[in-house]
């Protein structure tokens, strides 16, 4: 006689950035050992694959405007979906399936030496928007630029920060996110041109007109949390925003 199945309940959240249903299941214990492997390994890519194969494993459908997304559309889709996408819906995954507390070691911003351990309800943590944050970057009066959110794929291939000296790293990872380029009447699309000329494109802007390009990025929507620690040794009350996935569970 076979061992029965066991059941998994279903559970629901809007994507941030489109607002798009998402239909998924928590994590199983095959699922929740891959997990433990790939942060064992502290590799950032082995890590960053093994959050999306999770991912999609346990999301059963997306429903978007023209219908619903699922089999292999849905990992094509789970492929694109911005990096903040990605955080949230981990942590929500994450919460129906081991406990919705997760208890963080946070540095006192008044000593700078002091660790706290909180305890953080993830439920409380949202994807933050910015209300200067722009897709439509205008380069001149005939020339315009709509750039789209990196993959967590494109973050670990690049290991991005704008703050980096490796500029290189920091112009492919720019360049894959320009998704259209709109001279006058005329779109270009990113898939009609290669990297390098896209990159020879954005080396003919001023500084003014790169910088736009580094505020999309600096004001683009973030996983985020706000919460007050106070130092057990000063006693000084200070208000912390901890930011990214890899802070909540450091």
């Amino acid at each position: 006689m076979p061992l029965p199945k066991i059941s998994t309940p279903l559970h629901y959240l809007d994507l941030p950035s489109t607002g798009e249903e998402v239909e998924y299941r928590p994590f199983i214990v095959k699922e929740e050992k891959l997990l433990l492997l790939a942060m064992e390994s502290e590799d950032t890519r082995e890590i960053s694959t093994a959050i999306k194969t999770v991912i999609k494993n346990c999301i059963r459908k997306i429903k978007t405007k023209n219908g619903e997304i699922s089999g292999d559309d849905l990992d094509k889709k789970v492929e694109t979906l911005p990096t903040f996408d990605i955080e949230y819906l981990f942590l929500n995954i994450r919460s129906r399936s081991v406990g919705e507390e997760v208890e963080v070691s946070i540095l006192c911003p008044d000593d700078e030496e002091t660790f706290v351990d909180v305890k953080i309800n993830i439920n409380d943590i949202n994807v933050i928007k910015n209300d200067k944050h722009n897709r439509i970057i205008t380069i001149d009066d005939k020339i315009k630029m709509e750039m789209r959110y990196p993959t967590l794929e494109q973050f670990t291939k690049n290991n991005f920060d704008l703050a980096s000296n490796d500029t290189n790293q920091s112009f492919d990872l720019i360049a894959s996110c320009v998704d259209k380029v709109i001279n006058e009447d005329e779109v270009i699309d990113h898939a009609d041109v290669t990297k390098e000329e896209i990159i020879d494109f954005l080396e003919q802007m001023n500084s003014f007109q790169f910088n736009q390009i580094n505020e999309f990025f600096e004001t683009m929507p973030k996983l985020a949390h706000k919460l007050e620690v106070v130092n057990p040794k000063t006693k000084v009350k200070s208000e912390v925003t901890i930011e990214g996935l890899q802070s909540f569970f450091a």
